[in-house]
């Protein structure tokens, strides 16, 4: 008989007490769980009778694609599940970890109480936007988890991927920003002088920052320097404007400024870490908003110090801080859409990942647009409109086969807090009139809800999105589960 069974009442005991204990048992049973875990207890190590040898072969080859994706600008999670579902096709199965921070990517390879464990770590030295390599990544992985690629192929595979020269050549990258740089003078109400004028700007902060890179230069430097150009040419603008007013009218000194923070704040990964937090990768995305604040600060010191330059030789400087959108939703829509081609370009997107990302752009700032009126918050619009992209980019990149991240970055380019950003600067450098460095810290603090709001949209897109993307097996969306620390049952 079952301990669980209340035993029949003898002479001696009492019924209350039988009772008592039978109501007792059945609350346990109403009250106690009888399934296992929500959340996997890692126990004793799987012995998975692998060789050591084709062990060491699999974790350097997913551990040399996850370094390859971080340094492309892929989201930790991104890169774990990748790394995951690497070595699940080739049966190592639970037995690995891998753990992501920013500048290194670590696997641990453990078979159990009787064999070694082993434990590779490799540093991840650069870090920039390459969308097309990180398709070409993309189309590896999925060749070797539902092909019949084998480890030394594989390796082949990512050696010519990693050693292959850019889509496009130098020239062409500058060009894109200079288109970027004018979109951005359109998004804010210039004219032709004036978006011509902001085009000539980004593209020659971007070749001097190149350069400057290229001798060794760190990057707050080269970021103050970048910021400090379109101050300067705002300077010598309001200079000049004593002498023809018509100069000034015809190009606003405000309107440069502003171009030159949103292009160079538009780099930056604001968003990525953002979404790190999300994820619950905090190590990571610590680093990354550190990275953040300080190339913001860079951009700080390059304003001010020319800004303190103009004063000391008795330019009358006059610089807004309150740059507006343009008038015309027509036109905040046309600039959008070259924003976000011309970022992906600048990122070496393919071409059709740069079209889709300029109509995507234009949904996205449709949505905003819409929010807005519905009177929504900035903040609260700028999510709405990232849900929008998010969700675009997930079911858009399944069918065409285009990386997802390459049309969320640059479909949210847009939305970025870049204006927010240059109005927080210049009220807290005390260059405005009518506003205190209070103003400033409210509209940078906005900048940050900004940037919060659209990784949480992104996030949350991806996440309604992801039912709807096709090719994910059920393998992958283990994967992308464990990489979240979510439970790994089906």
């Amino acid at each position: 008989m079952s301990s669980s069974t209340t035993p029949p009442p003898s002479r001696t005991t009492p019924v209350s007490a039988v009772r008592g204990r039978a109501l007792r048992e059945r609350a346990a049973r109403v009250v106690r769980s009888d399934s296992p875990p929500t959340w996997f207890v890692p126990g004793r190590g799987i012995v998975d009778g692998i060789d050591q040898a084709h062990a060491r072969a699999v974790i350097d080859l997913a551990l040399r694609v996850g370094e390859a994706l971080l340094s492309t600008g892929a989201s930790a999670s991104d890169v774990v599940a990748t790394v995951l579902r690497l070595t699940d096709r080739f049966q190592l199965g639970a037995s690995c970890h891998v753990d992501v921070t920013y500048t290194s990517i670590s696997i641990s390879y453990h078979r159990g109480e009787g064999a070694d464990p082993m434990t590779v770590l490799r540093i991840v030295k650069v870090r920039s936007a390459d969308f097309s390599r990180l398709e070409n990544l993309q189309t590896l992985v999925r060749e070797v988890v539902h092909g019949d690629l084998d480890v030394a192929s594989a390796r082949a595979r990512l050696d010519d991927i990693s050693g292959a020269p850019h889509p496009y050549r130098r020239w062409l990258v500058t060009f894109s920003l200079a288109v970027m740089g004018g979109a951005v003078g359109l998004f804010l109400g210039g004219g032709p002088l004036a978006v011509l004028l902001s085009a000539g700007t980004t593209a020659l902060v971007d070749r001097v920052q190149r350069r400057l890179a290229h001798r060794g230069l760190a990057a707050f430097f080269t970021q103050a320097v970048g910021a400090a150009i379109p101050t300067m040419v705002a300077v010598l603008l309001i200079a000049g404007g004593s002498r023809s007013p018509e100069l000034v009218k015809a190009l606003p000194p405000s309107l440069v400024v502003a171009t030159g923070i949103v292009v160079l704040l538009a780099g930056l990964s604001v968003v990525g870490a953002a979404q790190d937090a999300i994820d619950g990768y905090y190590v990571t995305a610590g680093a990354r908003g550190f990275e953040v604040l300080m190339l913001t600060f860079g951009v700080v010191v390059g304003v001010g110090a020319i800004l303190a330059v103009g004063r000391r030789m008795g330019v009358p400087l006059d610089i807004s801080a309150q740059a507006s959108l343009a008038p015309n939703p027509l036109v905040q829509v046309a600039a959008a859409m070259l924003v976000a081609g011309a970022f992906a370009v600048s990122a070496y997107a393919g071409g059709r990942a740069a079209f889709v990302a300029m109509g995507t752009a234009g949904l996205g700032w449709l949505a905003f647009l819409g929010a807005s009126h519905l009177s929504f918050g900035t903040p609260v619009a700028s999510g709405i409109a990232a849900a929008v992209v998010g969700v675009l980019a997930q079911v858009v990149s399944s069918r065409l086969r285009v990386p997802s991240l390459a049309i969320t970055t640059a479909g949210i380019a847009p939305l970025l807090p870049g204006l927010s950003v240059y109005r927080g600067l210049f009220e807290i450098l005390g260059r405005s009139s009518g506003v205190s460095p209070l103003d400033g810290a409210s509209s940078l603090f906005m900048a940050a809800g900004i940037g919060m709001a659209l990784a949480a949209g992104v996030s949350f897109g991806t996440f309604v999105a992801r039912p709807l993307r096709t090719e994910l097996d059920r393998g992958q969306r283990r994967a992308l589960r464990r990489s979240t620390g979510e439970t790994a049952r089906e």
